[in-house]
């Protein structure tokens, strides 16, 4: 499936469907059920693409576990005022274990990009060693903070909506998300392309970690 029909089902299954649903049912179903039924589209198409990848990886087992996660607490939420507040601070736990696996020196960013290399080919011990290099590893730090600070900065915008608007702020805070979403996504797509214009113009790290690796088989 090309990127078009991948943007046109984000606005299906994320905007349009559950803003059809929210407005005509929630008289009929309640505010809490007709929210929980805005996240069914959204839940299929999250693991429909989580099986395109083919594989299973540490982004694919990030996806699915947040997925999981944000499912359950959406279920067990009881009222839709609550599901609203549980996906708050939701955003602000994911927003710290990204600043955790920067401060552990582990930035997820950089398996991620583990993923989509080896995805693509390239050996992930030898890609792993590249990444860790000093040059590269700051950038994977970075675009780990641009992760961090969307779902904090979400997580913000979207206490403000619930505090002035309640429940009626869903509309906005769907919305918001998924406009800072793929706001986000322009910028990572940016920082995995510029790591790799940084790994083709420093033909002396691949070298390094090439030496270093053979230094390591034959010891």
């Amino acid at each position: 499936m090309n990127q078009n029909k991948f943007v046109l089902l984000d606005v299906i299954c994320y905007i349009i469907f559950p803003l059809v649903v929210w407005h005509m049912l929630r008289d009929d179903l309640g505010d809490y059920y007709a929210m929980l039924l805005t996240t069914v589209p959204g839940i299929v198409y999250t693991i429909y693409r989580f099986f395109a990848l083919k594989k299973l990886n540490i982004f694919g087992l990030y996806m699915i576990t947040t997925l999981v996660i944000g499912t359950l607490l959406d279920v067990m939420a009881g009222s839709a005022l609550q599901m609203l507040w549980n996906s708050v601070l939701f955003a602000y736990v994911i927003g710290a274990f990204f600043l955790l696996t920067m401060l552990i020196n582990k930035p997820i960013t950089l398996f991620f990009g583990l993923d989509f290399s080896e995805m693509q080919g390239y050996d992930r011990a030898f890609s792993k060693r590249l990444f860790y290099k000093k040059k590269i590893l700051v950038y994977f730090h970075l675009l780990t903070l641009a992760f961090a600070l969307q779902d904090i900065a979400l997580a913000g915008l979207k206490t403000w909506l619930i505090i002035e608007y309640g429940v009626e702020a869903f509309d906005q805070a769907l919305i918001l998300r998924q406009v800072i979403n793929w706001g986000l996504t322009v910028v990572i797509v940016a920082g995995f392309f510029y790591i790799g214009n940084i790994i083709n113009q420093s033909p002396q790290l691949i070298e390094q970690v090439e030496e270093e690796m053979k230094a390591e088989k034959q010891a």
